[in-house]
Formats: structure tokens, sequence, C-alpha cells
């Protein structure tokens, strides 16, 4: 690996502190100034401005970092985990996306206790704070691993300045703030994504010698990976999707129910082109430097570029991670001041919004703790997508099956489901199955084994499935 001079580096950590100022600074002209700003943006953000900070928010650092990661590994068939993303968003936005929106909620256990109850919300809500906070954790290591090869720190240290500068980040803006940013953290991560692929493309001088010299797979549609992992990380995208907090709150700061699609669109359409370079990326890696850490995979090209080309890669990865973590700490603390917060202390919408920054504190250096234990990032970014899956499973029968909606059916579901998966998880997936089918499955299981046990003896029903046996209104 080629080392940058001190004159270098300047340039680099220059051009890195210069963007960060710039964001800093839009931040603060558009914070949130009401709760109602920082969680869903007063309801006044246009669809394409949405739909960007969607595609921006589920294709970060982790994402970025973890398909080629895994590209390295097995091959260009990793494009796949951010591709099968561009399917997702236009299916959330046909089949859930207006429902949740006309639900008036902006978080997903608000808006299924409407279906369910307050037990089934409580739960909700803690599986999806782990989840989150267990992606952020795939963020930092994602972001610190670009980071500390860009300015030669150590991983610790480029994990702490992430975390430093990702809680300032969420702490001063909100929702509002990061929806207009996110425009310009995708563009500038498009940038460099690109950058990355073609100077990847001029040190293998294009695909012919890596076709030479690697393995078969490394070309196939399904690489090393394998149909059925392919298909568990299509389920599990759109599963995710379908659920997670920053998804549902994004759609909530839309001006009306009718750009709920439209934001989709351009959500699915923004995640085609990168899904295929972060593949090919991975490939040239492993064609280059066969024998490093697949983690450094897309981050090891910055040291086989000019200080100024590398300055705009790593501000496209810094980029990655704050409107990523912005948006996953807004999440998790919307989560906790609505479902816990709120009902206990009834405090004013002044007190809400103080709540909701001082949070951004904890919530963005907890990951801190699990950052040097994280298994491989795309890996662990799945399982998390798998938790959020089991949500989704529970979302759906509650909106269009609504004969299974018991309360006590759905929160036992959430917890098996919680528990099977994240087993499954630590086990390392035993006999081939991956942990994002246990995911899909117990919930459905467990709710239909509850509905059929209440009928059959009578008990345990929710009202809402009580009215469905009598053949009342359908929820």
């Amino acid at each position: 690996m080629r080392g940058f001079d001190l004159n270098n580096t300047a340039i680099v950590v220059g051009m890195v502190v210069t963007y960060i100022s710039f964001a800093t600074w839009l931040t603060i002209r558009y914070r949130a100034k009401t709760n109602s700003d920082f969680n869903v943006a007063a309801r006044s953000v246009p669809a394409f401005i949405i739909g960007v900070l969607m595609m921006s928010e589920f294709i970060g650092a982790k994402s970025t970092i973890g398909a080629a990661q895994t590209a390295f590994e097995k091959g260009a068939a990793a494009s796949w985990a951010v591709l099968s993303v561009a399917v997702g968003f236009p299916l959330f936005g046909l089949l859930l996306g207006r429902k949740l929106y006309n639900s008036g909620e902006y978080t997903i256990s608000a808006a299924i206790a409407k279906k369910y109850g307050r037990s089934t919300q409580l739960t909700v809500s803690v599986i999806m704070i782990y989840a989150l906070l267990l992606v952020n954790v795939g963020y930092y290591v994602g972001g610190a691993a670009s980071v500390s090869t860009s300015l030669h720190i150590s991983f610790a240290a480029a994990a702490v300045l992430t975390a430093v500068i990702s809680t300032f980040y969420c702490a001063v803006g909100g929702l509002k703030s990061t929806a207009y940013v996110s425009v310009l953290h995708t563009a500038v991560k498009y940038i460099g994504v690109i950058i990355v692929l073609v100077v990847a493309l001029i040190m293998t001088k294009g695909f012919g010698p890596m076709v030479a010299k690697l393995p078969s797979y490394y070309f196939t549609w399904d690489g090393k990976i394998g149909a059925s992992t392919i298909i568990a990380w299509a389920i599990a995208n759109v599963g995710a999707i379908f659920s997670t907090q920053y998804i549902i709150q994004a759609i909530s700061a839309l001006k009306g129910p009718s750009q709920v699609r439209n934001a989709c669109y351009v959500a699915g359409i923004l995640c085609v082109p990168i899904s295929f370079a972060l593949g090919i990326i991975g490939v040239c890696a492993k064609y280059l430097f066969p024998d490093m850490k697949s983690l450094y995979a897309l981050p090891i090209f910055l040291d086989h570029m000019s200080p100024w080309l590398s300055g705009i890669v790593t501000v496209s990865l810094v980029a990655s991670v704050l409107v990523g973590v912005s948006s996953i700490s807004i999440g998790i603390a919307a989560l906790i001041v609505r479902d816990f917060y709120v009902p206990m202390f009834k405090p004013t919408e002044e007190k809400e919004l103080r709540m909701s920054r001082l949070l951004a504190v904890p919530i963005g250096f907890l990951p801190l703790l699990f950052v040097f234990y994280a298994p491989e990032v795309l890996h662990l970014s799945f399982f998390t997508r798998a938790l959020r899956l089991a949500i989704s499973i529970v979302a759906m029968i509650g909106f269009y099956l609504p004969f299974f909606g018991s309360n006590r059916g759905a929160t036992m579901g959430l917890i098996g489901a919680t528990v099977t998966t994240t087993v499954w998880y630590l086990l390392g997936d035993p006999f081939g199955i991956d942990n994002i089918y246990i995911a899909l499955v117990t919930p459905a299981v467990v709710m239909m084994t509850e509905a059929a046990v209440g009928y059959l003896f009578g008990s345990g029903l929710s009202s809402n499935t009580a009215r469905q046996i009598q053949g009342g209104d359908a929820a």
C-alpha cells in the first residue's frame, strides 16, 4: 500500500474538514426549530428529496463497504445486496407506504399499535431500537475503515472521530435538515464511488486480465454466494424497507400520501447504478490485492490515487456515514420519545424537542462499545434487516390479514422471532439456512398458532380478531 506524505495527508484532511464544516452550516441553516420539524420536517418535503434521503439512508457506508467486501470474497454477485433494494422501494410504495402515511403516525411502532395494541407497540419499539443500534455499529465499522485508511490514523481513533462528528451533526439538525442536506451527501457519494470504479478499472487494465486470472465464480450471477442467500437478501431488503423506522419517518415528511410512490420510485432508481459499481470494485480489489483484509476492498484504492481524488472519495464516504447515522439516530430518538417518554411524562413540545436532541449523545456513542467485535459488515447488515423483516411480517398481517390481529399473538411472534433470529445468527446460520428465513417464518407461525388456539378454546382473541370471526368490519 502506498502511503501519502504529510502534505498529501494534509490535503485530504483539509478537504474532509471543509466538507464537514459546509455540511454543518447547511444543517444549522435548515435545523429543526420545532418538534414537528425534528421528527417529520413539518410534512413539507418534496418527493424527490425524500427519495434521495431514503436511498442514502439504506445504502450507506455499511452497505457500500460491505458490498465491496463481499465481492472481494465471493464475486461480483455481491451487487445483489444493493440491487434488490431497487425492487423493495417500489413494492413498499405500492403495498404499504400510503397506509403507513395515512395512519398519521411517524413511528412504525405507533402505526402497528393501531392494529394490535400497546404491548405490541412497545415490543416493536424495543426490537427496532435494538436493530438500529446494530445498524449504526455497521456504519461506524465501514466509516472507520475508510477514515483510518485516508487519514492514516488507527481504526479505534477513526471510529471515535466518526461517532463525535455524527453525534454533533444529529443533535444540531433533525429530519428537516437531514432530508435537504442528504441531496448534497448523495451527489458526493455517487461521485466518490465513480472515481473509485474508474481508478480500479485503470489499475486492472479493464476486465480481461481479471477474467483470465480470477476463478470463474467471480463473474457469475450468484458467485460463491448462492441463490439461497441472494433470495434471502432480497427478502430481507424488502422486509426491512417495509418496517424500518427511518424509512417510515422519511415518508411521514412528505406533503401528502399521493407522493409516497413517487419518492419510492426515485429511491429505487438511484440504487441501480451504485450496486453494479460496488460489485466491480470488490472484484478489482481481489485481483490487485489478493492477500489483504477484505474489509478494505474499497478503501484500499484511496492510497492509489492523487490526494485530491482521495480527498473527494474520503469525503463521499464521510457523507455516507453522516446521512446514515443521522437518520438512524433521529429514528431511535423518535421511538424512545414517542413510545416511552411522552406516555410517562406528557411533556410539552419544547421538552420533547429538547429530549430528542439530548438523546443523540448516548445513541451516538453506544455503538462504539461493539465496533471492535463486529463481524463481517454485510452479514451484520443483513442480520439487522432480518430483525426488521419480522416487524414487517407482523405489520403486513395487521393490514391485510386482520383475522390474525391478536395483540398477544403479535407480541409473542415478535419476541420469538427476535430470539430465534439472534440465536441462529450467533450460531453461524446452521445447516446453511440463513437467519433471514428464520425471521420470515417465525412471527407468522407463532401468530397463526396463537389465533388457532384462541379460536378453538374461545380465549385470547383481540377485539379486532373477534370482530373478524363474527363477520364484522375488517380493520
